[in-house]
């Protein structure tokens, strides 16, 4: 059972720019990853990657292009955006049209407070979503301006909401800067206030790993509730092999063996494709016996790859994966990817348009 715990359906066309140069500054930085982190037939040119990506596309790439059973649909919303990025209107396509393949996560802005909590309430409403995702600051006219986990005045009252909306987790982008803003609110520290206040929330580290492993790591060690979701850190996998070894070893290193129980799998998929990293790490990571002897690390078997490519994601949401394998059964995707698996980008509009 392979789930993606991000996926998006970006919207990444220059009339979706709502910030000017720091619209095009987030773009620059997807495709950066997306060319950086992918192999050799998985890239494609900005001008075929800066455009609006479809729900068909990203679901194809993920169930025909690639051996994902399931994934979670992320609103996001980066206000470099007039829709966010990836825009309420994509979520709600996924949990009509296809209900058994993807789960979705609401998307708020705690800059605008009162406009978020309303926000919430309707996109809880509309999408019946699983979670929320955050990003750590705003674009304005007058330039970036960011926000804190441990703020009781923006942050806390929208957990609190989310918590009383029966929401289970608060997914929130750290790690790596989107474009030239301050690192200050992509660090880890600010997780732990708001991980020790809401016990019964689960803190999600989206691109946890990517930095700060250390203190990505003694949050796992000290906190039950924080989860790392390793979105863009997966493809680290192909591009810098030594470096995604490197990532989970330390986590182990200072978290204990039990942090393998809250990693979660995930690509990033529209901008980056799914399979590579997929393939890499079921077919070849782990750690040598010279590295476990050194570093005192557990060995990596295919029960442990099978809990992070997508058992810890569905025991944290409570789904059963028997029960998720069984809704997925002879659906349109089960029937094309049994004709056998479709090459990069070729059932999306990019056709052919790989290098």
């Amino acid at each position: 059972m392979v789930v993606d715990a991000s996926a998006h359906s970006y919207n990444l066309a220059e009339d979706n720019y709502a910030a000017g140069r720091y619209s095009k500054a987030v773009v620059d930085a997807f495709h950066g990853a997306h060319y950086g982190l992918s192999p050799v037939g998985h890239r494609l040119s900005y001008e075929n990657f800066a455009r609006d990506w479809t729900l068909p596309e990203t679901a194809k790439m993920l169930f025909v292009e690639s051996d994902y059973d399931f994934a979670c649909h992320h609103v996001t919303p980066i206000n470099a955006f007039k829709d966010g990025g990836c825009s309420v209107a994509k979520a709600k396509e996924a949990r009509e049209q296809w209900p058994n393949r993807f789960q979705v996560y609401a998307g708020v802005d705690p800059m605008f407070p009162e406009q978020a909590l309303d926000s919430l309430e309707q996109q809880v409403d509309e999408l019946k979503p699983v979670g929320i995702k955050l990003y750590p600051n705003s674009y304005t006219a007058d330039g970036v301006v960011g926000w804190h986990m441990d703020d009781p005045e923006l942050a806390f009252p929208i957990f609190q909401r989310a918590l009383d909306l029966g929401l289970k987790a608060i997914a929130i982008h750290k790690a790596i800067p989107l474009g030239p803003v301050p690192m200050d609110h992509y660090r880890m520290d600010d997780i732990d206030a708001a991980a020790a206040a809401f016990p019964d929330l689960q803190f999600e580290v989206v691109h946890g790993g990517f930095a700060f492993i250390e203190e990505t790591a003694f949050q796992l060690a000290r906190f039950p509730n924080v989860w790392v979701n390793l979105e863009t850190t997966s493809n680290l996998a192909v591009a810098k092999p030594g470096a995604f070894q490197r990532v989970i070893a330390g986590l182990i290193t200072h978290a204990g063996e039990g942090a393998l129980d809250r990693l979660m799998w995930a690509s990033g998929a529209s901008v980056l494709h799914p399979e590579p990293p997929l393939k890499w790490f079921w077919e070849h990571f782990h750690f040598s016996e010279e590295m476990r002897e050194r570093e005192g690390l557990p060995e990596i078997t295919e029960e442990v790859k099978r809990k992070i490519l997508g058992l810890n994601y569905l025991r944290m949401h409570g789904l059963d994966p028997k029960t998720v394998a069984k809704n997925i059964e002879g659906d349109e995707f089960a029937i094309a990817r049994a004709k056998g698996k479709a090459a990069p980008f070729e059932t999306s509009l990019s056709k052919g348009l790989a290098k």
